[in-house]
């Protein structure tokens, strides 16, 4: 991917010190671009961003609190805004902080207007398959596949639902930037993001929770819920370049899914990692009572092939190899799985 577009922008990423946002950053700096991270730490650390820390600015703020002046100094100057800025975590996080996930109203309206204000010509938000309907994700072994009609948000008239709290918030920032695009003349686009692993992740999320627990050779080993709850699993790679491509060509408020098209069963996705690590626990146990969402949920992308011109690249085990080595080379095992870190993002 050449994206010669983005050499010499100024470009600003919020929630860049991320697991998605960090390796945001890197792409953009590769690519030439004059990069400024806002980012208040609260689940990234600046020791993602190593790799491109002497490229870049660094702003430390929260945007749920920031007074829109100074967010405007902030913004002001830049082409193109990512906002991958979001109080948000894996299944048990967002499950279990539903006040917490819905201070994203808040920020994403800051960062909208801010935009406006500073004079910013595009602005591309990272929404999420949480936007989508329960009810068409609640059959087991289904094979449809989640169109971005299902959740349309220039449909303000019809009918609209989403998965819990999480997915309300992402689905009113979709509506928010149209809003400020019918407005104000904003322009950008809103991605819908879905599992999206690898390295950097946190233990909130399902495969690197999976990763964890086979690292500490957990036995019993436990899977939250039955197992059999399907999804699409996303490299982080691909998050990115889909990203890119839409921050250069899609500017009316479209959204667009970033997913694979296939459905993997977790009790499947441990089966692979038992096998990559080359380890296996003797005892598996499957744990109804914790927070599994959706029964069954993958993206049709064939919105994403036409507009952007993008597919993924990454097989799932392509994908959980470099994760696995990621996690591997960059943690020492403990001996123990600590609850907490499987409910509380911590980075």
């Amino acid at each position: 991917m050449t994206l010669d577009f983005y050499e010499g922008k100024k470009v600003l990423v919020t929630g860049g010190a991320s697991f998605i946002g960090s390796h945001l950053v890197d792409k953009l700096v590769q690519l030439g671009a004059k990069v400024t991270v806002v980012d208040n730490l609260s689940s990234g650390k600046l020791e993602n961003l190593k790799e491109s820390w002497s490229k870049i600015k660094f702003v430390k703020k929260d945007l749920e609190y920031a007074k829109l002046e100074e967010l405007v100094e902030i913004f002001k100057g830049h082409e193109i805004v990512f906002h991958l800025a979001a109080t948000h975590g894996g299944r048990g996080y967002i499950h279990t902080h539903p006040a917490d996930v819905c201070s994203n109203f808040a920020i994403d309206h800051h960062v909208f207007e801010a935009s406006y204000v500073a004079g910013v010509e595009r602005v591309i938000f990272a929404s999420s398959a949480c936007v989508y309907p329960p009810n068409l994700q609640n059959q087991s072994g289904s094979s449809y596949l989640l169109k971005e009609e299902d959740s349309n948000p220039f449909n303000l008239e019809g009918y609209l639902s989403a998965d819990i709290e999480y997915g309300w918030a992402k689905l009113m920032g979709e509506i928010q930037l149209i809003a400020f695009i019918k407005q104000y003349g904003l322009k950008g686009c809103s991605l819908r993001f879905v599992t999206a692993y690898g390295p950097r992740e946190n233990e909130t999320h399902a495969i690197i929770a999976l990763i964890y627990k086979a690292f500490e050779k957990m036995d019993p080993y436990i899977i939250w819920g039955t197992g059999e709850q399907e999804r699409d699993f996303t490299y982080v790679e691909d998050i990115v370049e889909g990203t890119l491509l839409a921050g250069e060509k899609v500017t009316d408020g479209t959204p667009i899914n970033l997913g694979t098209g296939k459905r993997y069963k977790v009790k499947y996705v441990a089966e692979k990692i038992f096998e990559i690590m080359k380890w296996r626990p003797k005892k598996i146990i499957f744990d109804t009572s914790k927070p599994v969402g959706v029964v069954s949920r993958a993206l049709d992308i064939s919105r994403a092939k036409t507009l952007l011109g993008w597919q993924p690249r990454f097989t799932l085990e392509e994908g959980l190899r470099k994760t696995i080595d990621w996690y591997i080379a960059t943690h020492t095992p403990k001996g123990y799985v600590n609850e907490k870190l499987l409910m509380e993002r911590s980075g």
